[in-house]
């Protein structure tokens, strides 16, 4: 399992004419519909667990828990780290241990071919947008950039590597900063992901709970 290390940031008219001068190369452009579930309760979320449907494939984001060397640093506090787990018994027994109250009354059995689950568990779809994305590799190794459009008017742009999960975070952190200056970003704020932005558009009730939980 890997742990994403990302660095949000807002763009602007010259943001690919930057990109391409610090010899970014655009390897991907290609859309994808997402769906997040959570239960009426936001016990997901709440707990910075992130569950959602991309391109038929479940996805469950959780945030990292290895040690944070340098994690008072500016660029540790403007980056989000988390693991990202694919398999979907895996997702489901991480979901149950969450939701312990349905846990007791359904059982960890779940069917793999249907979707029956999420209503056993009470989930539903709270959030669902389509996004385009391109993506652009740099020389440096493993720095990965991608320009996203939300179909809710939100552009966005991130810097993200992916290190292993006993790797190197603190030289992931490194080479984001580096790539931030090439690209000449400033502030020391984070920028907000297109979930916040949807969330505060069109949930305020769970975007403020989420905030007054400090998980956006």
């Amino acid at each position: 399992m890997s742990v994403e290390v990302e660095r949000k940031f807002l763009c602007n008219a010259d943001t690919l004419k930057i990109i391409e001068e610090i010899g970014g190369a655009c390897v991907r452009q290609h859309q994808f519909q997402d769906q997040y579930y959570d239960n009426p309760n936001f016990d997901l979320t709440l707990r910075d667990m992130w569950l959602r449907k991309r391109k038929g494939c479940w996805e469950l984001k959780c945030p990292s828990t290895e040690e944070k060397s340098g994690g008072q640093s500016k660029t540790a506090a403007l980056c989000t780290r988390y693991k990202e787990i694919t398999n979907l018994s895996d997702i489901q027994r991480r979901v149950v241990e969450i939701i312990k109250d349905v846990c007791e009354d359904t059982g960890t059995n779940f069917s793999m071919e249907n979707e029956s689950w999420l209503s056993e568990l009470n989930l539903v779809c709270f959030a669902e947008f389509t996004t385009v994305r391109r993506s652009f590799v740099l020389e440096e190794e493993g720095v990965q950039i991608d320009l996203d459009q939300a179909d809710f008017g939100y552009h966005v742009g991130e810097i993200e590597v992916l290190v292993p999960e006993d790797g190197d975070v603190q030289s992931a952190l490194e080479k984001i900063e580096r790539t931030a200056r090439k690209l000449g970003l400033s502030g020391d704020q984070r920028v907000e992901g297109k979930m916040s932005v949807y969330l505060k558009r069109y949930n305020p009730k769970h975007y403020a709970k989420l905030l007054s939980e400090h998980i956006l």
